[in-house]
């Protein structure tokens, strides 16, 4: 077992800041997690997912599955019934990164799902293995979050560990884990919506900074004890937009 766990929060096809904190982990020393939503919104998610796969592959890093790769997969299951609401959520740009710009103009939703099916089975199989969590010593790495009324949080229910919010975040954390988890932006739980520092309440630690959204992208290293230090990268290319 490492010494440190280093822990990425949602990239959403942000490859630039990705790579940035891909750059400051050190194999021998860090056991690497990220924490999913490797894809959709941003411009790279082909760079994004292929790199993740080959941390995961060469690194033995940890990949957790994100609401966005469950969008994903699901499409490519049922591209007619999921393709208008993947698109609202980020779909149209995973589409043009992995084919090209446009294609959503040229090719039909069963079309799209095809070609991607037909170029990329190596990473949609890849992507149907991701675990839904991470225990290491007294944290649990988790996308989403975890469902506190159960009585084991093992119980939560596979939707939960990756779409949950509010009665997660608001709920009393009884588990005896730290929980570190992505999906819900730290500006949103700060209640400012500008704030994009870590969120940290109960021993649950929000790490998604919103980078996407013109907001920042977190590396945050962990020793047993807790936070030995956090790596922020803010996007510097557009005004924030949460608002």
């Amino acid at each position: 077992m490492k010494k440190w766990v280093y822990a990425i929060g949602d990239v959403h096809g942000k490859y630039d800041l990705f790579k940035k904190l891909v750059n400051e982990f050190d194999p021998l020393n860090h056991q690497l997690v990220l924490m999913g939503d490797l894809n959709d919104r941003g411009p790279n998610t082909k760079e994004c997912f292929l790199l993740g796969m080959q941390l995961v592959k060469e690194n033995n890093a940890i990949y957790l599955r994100g609401n966005h790769e469950e969008y994903f997969l699901q499409f490519l299951q049922s591209p007619e019934g999921w393709y208008e609401p993947y698109l609202r959520n980020g779909g149209k740009e995973t589409f043009d990164s992995l084919l090209h710009p446009g294609s959503t103009e040229e090719y039909s939703p069963t079309e799209i799902a095809l070609m991607i099916r037909s170029r990329y089975g190596e990473l949609i199989d890849f992507l149907c293995e991701r675990p839904l969590y991470y225990e290491w010593h007294n944290y649990l790495f988790v996308h989403a979050g975890v469902d506190l009324t159960k009585k084991d949080w093992h119980d939560t229910n596979p939707h939960d560990f990756i779409w949950i919010r509010e009665p997660f975040h608001e709920g009393k954390n009884n588990t005896g884990k730290t929980i570190v988890f992505g999906h819900t932006i730290t500006p949103m739980l700060h209640g400012d919506m500008e704030t994009t520092d870590l969120w940290i309440h109960d021993k649950k630690i929000g790490i998604d900074g919103g980078a996407v959204f013109g907001g920042s992208m977190h590396g945050v290293v962990f020793d047993e004890t807790g936070i030995v230090q956090d790596i922020e990268y803010q996007n510097t290319e557009g005004p924030w937009q949460g608002n």
